[in-house]
Formats: C-alpha cells, structure tokens, sequence
C-alpha cells in the first residue's frame, strides 16, 4: 500500500509539472524570418501571431507573390521555432516519463 501511495503523490506531482509546462507554453514565444530578414512574424502560445515585419523594399507593385511567400516561409520558421520551445517544456516536465508510451496515456514527448 505505500507504494501505491507514494505512486500516487508522483502522479500528482508530474500533473502539476505539466500544468505548470502548459502555461508557460501559453507565454512562450518565437521570432521566425526570411529573406534574409526582410520579413518577420512573432507567435505567441499555440501560435498567434503578435507581429508582422515587412522590409519598405519590399512593398513594390507587382511583388505580392514574393512577398506572400515570404510571409509563409517567415511564420514557417516562427513555427517551427515556438513548437520546439513548447516540446522542450513538455520533455522538461514529462522527466524519466519522457518518451514513455503508457498505454491508456498520450506520448509524453
């Protein structure tokens, strides 16, 4: 019976581990470029965009489709970014679990 409770109170812990990982993952943040740094886009969280960056050398007539490419690649990268940020607090919190594939449970990075 100890060992049950003494699983329980790390249950527990481990639950509080990854609240505590998911609310830092909802302040996290992230800057993604591209073109060489002409375009810029900030997330937040899960991925709201808090800013757009655009170059003025950029905001020529018939360039929207460069720029709209750009744009992509920037929040891409900004993406990719905050989605390794927000992995690496879920490993963090998860500890020894990490990686581990409990049945019943989701992966714990």
């Amino acid at each position: 019976m100890k060992d049950l409770n003494a699983l329980m109170q790390q249950a527990q812990a481990m639950q509080q581990r990854l609240q505590d990982a998911q609310a830092k993952m909802a302040e996290s943040s992230a800057v993604g470029t591209s073109g060489g740094g002409l375009v810029s886009i900030a997330l937040k969280g899960p991925g709201e965009i808090t800013s757009v960056t655009i170059d003025d050398s950029l905001m020529v007539p018939g360039e929207g489709e460069i720029l709209a490419d750009l744009i992509v690649a920037a929040h891409a990268d900004a993406k990719r970014k905050l989605d390794e940020v927000n992995a690496a607090l879920m490993r963090e919190a998860a500890g020894p679990m990490a990686g581990m594939n409990i049945p019943g449970m989701p992966k714990l990075f």
